[in-house]
């Protein structure tokens, strides 16, 4: 994470699983009801970003931004457990910290 003059910003990059997902439509389906629910949820911007051509993965990066680190780290938990909760699985996660001196 990195202060942002009164904020902070935290990524969280997720791979998932979809064993119901018999085609790309499918996958879709899950992959469009996880992003609205962050967005909606935790104010996340989310992107699709691997596994495109893929059935049954996907990588979504998230993107939260918060005034204080601990609204932001609440954000990311919440975001994380709501994603272990679903039908879907959550096979990896990572946090990322972003420099902005990179």
């Amino acid at each position: 994470m990195i202060s942002v003059g009164d904020g902070y910003v935290g990524i969280l990059v997720v791979e998932l699983h979809f064993p119901e997902a018999g085609s790309l439509k499918g996958k879709r389906k899950y992959v469009k009801s996880a992003k609205a629910q962050l967005q909606h949820r935790f104010g996340a911007s989310v992107a699709e970003v691997d596994h495109h051509e893929l059935w049954q993965r996907a990588r979504l990066t998230v993107a939260c931004v918060a005034r204080g680190h601990r609204e932001l780290e609440e954000l990311l938990d919440g975001a994380e457990r709501w994603l272990a909760g679903q039908e879907f699985d959550l096979v990896r996660v990572e946090r990322r910290v972003v420099d902005p001196d990179d």
